[in-house]
């Protein structure tokens, strides 16, 4: 059984989630109890996408935990996909929310409760500094790992919630518009639902063994098509085991005439490039030449 790569893209960012689930938590608190004094949908609303958040980040966590665990006889690729599974669970709970906060929002349209403007202000100011700080330090992860991906958007969401109570706030002590509170809940869950869809089908895509997005199929073909010595090229496939371990299995047939005196060679030599060029550096490369057969499982 050839061993894979022990570290996912999530593991090796697993200091900064983890100080960012501090922070969040930390905040989360003060939040839902200001938000209930001041009697603020906006912060409430903000607050429940600051769940997510905590909730999110605890799952990725534990995601991370679980692919560090050994692969065995049953499970050949480990837990990778916890991480995959975790990134979907995500995006469903941030479904959830946003159309929840969405309903809330048109019962408030009905008959907006007072709002009291000042501590709605205050803690969604500290809520913004909060979400920027937690933007800045998954940043990186976030373009690596489709988990540390789904905490980042979470957060970057949880910004653009604190601008919109922000901005109600002030119109409410200047004007004391109390329309706008729902206002700008409505417009933070509309603002996250196709991101969240985004993410959904990412997370489905690797479920379902799809080929990854950043990957041209056709180039891969074409890759190995074009190799000194290859005739033809069978049973392509490619897909993600989870972030930032992709795997290829492929069948191909040798020229017979091949500049390639051993069928190791060819092989050997379409791994290199499939690596050098794509990426793809977990690969299954069968060879036929005749009556001969290579077969290379490499990493």
């Amino acid at each position: 059984m050839a061993a894979l790569n022990t570290t996912s893209a999530g593991a090796k960012h697993n200091k900064s989630l983890k100080v960012v689930f501090v922070i969040t938590a930390t905040y989360l608190i003060i939040e839902v109890v200001v938000g209930i004094i001041s009697n603020s949908l906006a912060l409430l609303s903000d607050a429940a996408h600051m769940l997510t958040d905590v909730g999110g980040q605890a799952l990725a966590l534990f995601a991370i935990w679980m692919t560090s665990k050994p692969r065995n006889n049953r499970k050949t690729y480990g837990y990778y996909r916890v991480e995959i599974f975790s990134a979907l669970i995500n995006a469903l709970v941030l479904i959830f929310i946003s159309v929840y906060i969405l309903y809330e929002a048109w019962q408030r349209f009905k008959n907006p409760p007072p709002v009291a403007g000042i501590p709605m202000l205050i803690v969604a100011f500290c809520g913004l500094i909060i979400n920027l700080i937690g933007m800045k330090i998954l940043s990186a992860g976030s373009k690596e790992s489709i988990n540390i991906k789904g905490a980042f958007l979470e957060v970057v969401s949880d910004m653009l919630s604190s601008v919109g109570v922000i901005i109600a706030g002030i119109i409410i002590l200047v004007t004391g518009w109390l329309y706008i509170d729902p206002i700008m809940s409505a417009l933070i869950g509309l603002f996250i639902l196709p991101r969240t869809f985004k993410l959904l089908k990412e997370s489905v895509d690797i479920l379902l063994e799809a080929v990854p997005a950043n990957i041209d199929y056709s180039a891969v073909e074409k890759c190995i098509r074009e190799r000194p010595g290859v005739q033809s090229v069978h049973d392509l496939h490619i897909w993600t085991i989870t972030s930032g371990v992709n795997a290829l299995s492929v069948h191909v047939i040798m020229i017979e005439e091949s500049l390639f005196s051993e069928i190791g060679d060819l092989a050997r030599s379409i791994k290199e490039h499939l690596a050098s060029e794509f990426k793809i550096t977990h690969t299954t490369i069968e060879v036929h030449e005749g009556d001969k057969k290579y077969l290379q499982n490499s990493v």
